[in-house]
């Protein structure tokens, strides 16, 4: 039988541990997750709203459980780490003529981060308390939210992300499943009481209701996961964004008592805070390669990401940007090559625009370029 007052001792010995390491915020779950929520991951799958993230769909069964994932886990360990900016995300927006940036890919790749401090903290559970220990951080099937909900470090909000008293929206969170069969904590309630903020910010409308989001229409959906053209609708939406979206958290009020990071590998290096548009374009492989080497843009690749550039330039107003678009004309990606038409003809008058149209239409193969290249003609 397990002895209470030992297994208190121990929770509190790896809490002061974590701590110590610079986790922000530490709790403890049972690895189990109530019925609700797997009833709620099946409901978002079967409405489509993962859009093209098929391994949501592939992993709902172990997903949902963490005894599928791991059938000896009694106990998940989870913590939080702060990565608070230093300014307001939606004053960036104002700058149209540099890129958005989410808070989160400002600093080191938040997965080495993470998962450097959590080896630490693993391999102290594993040798001290005589227990087997697995580590993750959200490339696992794994609902992390929740979890972190039942342990009390926060909860879900309407934007469906976590949110914490102490944190407020700024906070990763990884695991530790163990075989310990640790104390729990009291679980999270939901403190968002009236307020909406994070719904009506939302430039997209990707919330149909409180505590659901349609991923197909979420700005950090389409600037990260979504792999093909983002549809002509939600393009004007997006404005300067290029990697993610922070309005739904940023307008959070429980961000009063948010704090800048203290971790020197999340504070925003100063080449992703506001980058240049124009410097961006022009990348090649390499160059973004290089560019964002060690952050977790680089999983992006270099055509999506211009994708994503040449979007907030078609909505940036600016003239300035017109030959630099046009140098993309000729990229050996579709994907590119479709953006930088809809950016010319969002800054050029028609004329101009079917005058360059002539030089390129004949000799393009890829059937959704050239139906950019009709549009705005019909």
């Amino acid at each position: 039988m397990t002895n209470p007052t030992h297994m208190n001792s121990v929770t509190a010995a790896i809490r002061d541990r974590a701590l110590s390491i610079g986790f922000d915020a530490i709790g403890f779950a049972k690895a189990k997750l109530h019925h609700s929520t797997r009833n709620y991951l099946f409901d978002f799958i079967a409405k489509g709203f993962h859009g093209d993230m098929g391994w949501l769909s592939e992993q709902k069964e172990k997903r949902s459980d963490p005894n599928k994932l791991w059938p000896d886990a009694k106990t998940v360990i989870v913590i939080g780490l702060n990565y608070g900016p230093s300014d307001n995300p939606l004053e960036w927006l104002s700058h149209s003529e540099r890129g958005a940036i989410s808070v989160y890919a400002q600093g080191t790749d938040y997965h080495n981060v993470l998962k450097k401090k959590l080896r630490s903290l693993a391999r102290y559970v594993a040798g001290n308390f005589q227990s087997e220990v697995k580590l993750f951080v959200d490339t696992a099937p794994v609902m992390e939210k929740p979890l972190a909900q039942m342990a009390g470090i926060g909860w879900q909000g309407k934007h469906t992300n976590l949110v914490s008293k102490v944190s407020g929206s700024w906070l990763f969170i990884g695991e530790i499943f163990t075989t310990l069969d640790l104390a729990v904590g009291k679980q999270e309630n939901d403190h968002c009481g009236t307020c909406n903020r994070c719904i009506n910010v939302c430039p997209t409308n990707a919330f149909p209701a409180p505590y659901q989001l349609d991923s197909r229409r979420c700005i950090s959906y389409l600037t990260i996961e979504h792999k093909g053209h983002i549809p002509r609708e939600l393009r004007p939406l997006i404005e300067n964004r290029i990697f993610g979206c922070d309005d739904c958290l940023a307008v959070c009020p429980w961000n009063k008592f948010a704090t800048k990071t203290t971790d020197p590998n999340l504070i925003a290096q100063n080449e992703l805070r506001w980058p240049f548009l124009a410097e961006l374009v022009r990348f090649n492989d390499l160059d973004f390669r290089k560019y964002f080497s060690g952050t977790t843009i680089k999983r992006l690749g270099r055509n999506r990401f211009i994708r994503n550039v040449l979007i907030a330039m078609g909505n940036s107003k600016k003239k300035e940007f017109i030959p630099l678009i046009k140098e993309q004309l000729e990229d050996k990606s579709p994907l590119v090559r479709a953006m930088a038409i809809w950016a010319l003809a969002q800054l050029l008058e028609l004329k101009k625009f079917n005058e360059i149209r002539k030089r390129h239409f004949g000799a393009e193969q890829d059937l959704i370029v050239k139906a950019e290249w009709s549009f705005p003609t019909q």
